[in-house]
């Protein structure tokens, strides 16, 4: 089996990495929260590691899925970064959602090293992350990817290539675009219908037996009725990512003004102190400000 690594042990980093040493891989594990990385190793069998260097000094193949681009820069090239300890050949894959351009510059330097990078964001949330069914999208040489492609695969069910490097990002944050206005368009809707008379509950089965069903609402609208905010994926990390979005359709010039709009709305959500809540949670401002509640009708 192989020499693996994994970085950033969150809601979605930690299964990740212990679905890879499930599958009888070596993996050398890091986090920011140290406690998370000993847990793994005493847990699972994993290698403990101080530092991203330790990491890259170990693995021929390494994961990182940690929180947004600066994370991510010193993971890969900061001063105790997999860069310092990196052997020439091995191969470093970023899961985590960034900047497109952040992802190129971290190639570049890894590749100075002699070291491969991929950018390979996955979808999914955490129930994917637990039971190995995310879905990667992968940017970077083609022929590095089909090296390494067999190590995904504990973690995921579908795999996309989508090009050279920073286009699985590129992908990634279109997604996740069309997801928040899916919920912005959701939690205006069942806010709207909620003032003015229409129970929640039945104005969500007329959407899921239309033309606006959609999975995503599908999923989301049960932990809505049941006020259950647990994070999944966190509207803070959404909001991120949707300023991660805008940022990428300022470079290529590309008019996205719907976006611009979730991005202030899910970012006053935050401002409010829902940001560590899944994004669903964003129905909460409008709910204050429309004096209404979108739940179940409880039993009486």
């Amino acid at each position: 089996m192989a020499k693996l690594g994994f970085m950033g042990l969150g809601l979605m980093g930690y299964p990740m990495a212990r679905n890879l040493r499930r599958a009888g891989h070596e993996v050398a594990v890091w986090s920011h929260k140290e406690a998370k990385a000993k847990k793994l190793a005493s847990d699972e069998g994993a290698v403990f590691c101080s530092t991203p260097r330790e990491v890259g000094a170990f693995a021929e193949c390494m994961f990182a899925c940690v929180g947004n681009s600066a994370m991510s820069e010193e993971v890969f090239t900061g001063p105790n970064g997999v860069i310092a300890g990196v052997k020439a050949g091995a191969v470093c894959v970023d899961a985590s959602t960034i900047g497109p351009s952040t992802s190129r510059r971290i190639g570049k330097k890894l590749g100075e090293k002699g070291a491969h990078y991929l950018d390979a964001p996955c979808t999914g949330s955490t129930p994917r992350a637990e039971d190995g069914g995310l879905t990667f999208m992968i940017g970077g040489p083609p022929d590095v990817y089909e090296r390494v492609k067999e190590f995904f695969q504990p973690m995921g069910k579908n795999f996309y290539y989508c090009g050279g490097p920073g286009l699985g990002l590129h992908a990634k944050l279109s997604q996740n675009l069309v997801l928040a206005s899916i919920m912005q368009g959701f939690i205006e809707g069942m806010v709207l219908a909620t003032k003015a008379g229409v129970d929640p509950e039945l104005m969500f089965k007329i959407l899921d037996n239309s033309a606006a069903k959609a999975g995503l609402i599908s999923y989301k609208a049960p932990f809505i009725f049941r006020r259950e905010f647990d994070a999944n994926f966190s509207l803070k990390w959404m909001h991120k990512d949707l300023g991660l979005i805008l940022e990428s359709a300022q470079e290529l010039s590309v008019p996205i003004p719907g976006a611009a709009v979730v991005h202030e709305m899910f970012g006053a959500s935050v401002a409010k102190g829902h940001g560590d809540e899944d994004f669903c949670s964003a129905v909460t401002l409008l709910e204050d400000w429309a004096g209404v509640t979108v739940e179940a009708k409880k039993n009486t």
